[in-house]
């Protein structure tokens, strides 16, 4: 490999932004998303990679914000596969990453697991959860929907952090592919290296 390349290389994982000009328009326009890590706790591994956090992807008052989050998931390879509110259990998934797009109402929800880290979502906004991410409602106003994604090729099961089950959980989420893009269209792999 040559110096300057190998120079650019080195400070592009240095410093990840450097990767902004790359971004399609439509993405780089949304801004950058706020990264959240969590630690492993008890029979939630959680993961290594952080929690990405997009407050107000979209204007909450968009018109059909819903097949607009669908629409835009597709197009990055997270084709849509519901319609539906947060589960008010402690949960997490490790055969796939998820994407939640928030388009009604507003939550508390809890990412991590029991003693994990509280977040207020609203419509507009936008999380993406690496497999092995522990979440739940903890309250909700009671029109609070979400479209839920997973990318192409990715199948959900459901985990409730049984700490029996913790080498068979982590061995599956070691097999999950990190996606080129995250649901907005930003490279995944500024984020989650």
């Amino acid at each position: 490999m040559n110096p300057e390349r190998r120079t650019l290389l080195a400070a592009m994982v240095a410093c990840p932004t450097l990767l902004l000009p790359a971004l399609p328009a439509a993405a780089a326009a949304r801004g950058m998303p706020q990264p959240l890590q969590l630690p492993p706790e008890g029979g939630f591994p959680n993961s290594a990679w952080p929690v990405l956090f997009y407050q107000d992807a979209y204007p909450a008052r968009t018109a059909d914000l819903a097949s607009l989050y669908e629409t835009e998931f597709a197009a990055h390879g997270w084709p849509p596969q519901w319609r539906y509110g947060m589960y008010p259990f402690d949960h997490f998934h490790s055969t796939a990453h998820e994407a939640l797009g928030i388009f009604s109402g507003h939550a508390r929800v809890r990412l991590g697991g029991p003693h994990g880290r509280p977040l207020d979502v609203a419509a507009g906004d936008v999380l993406v959860l690496p497999a092995g991410t522990g979440h739940c409602a903890l309250s909700s106003s009671d029109d609070f929907m979400m479209v839920g994604a997973y990318p192409r090729g990715q199948s959900w099961d459901m985990q409730r952090g049984d700490p029996a089950e913790l080498e068979q959980v982590r061995h599956a989420i070691a097999q999950v592919p990190r996606p080129a893009l995250d649901p907005l269209g930003h490279p995944l792999q500024a984020f989650w290296p």
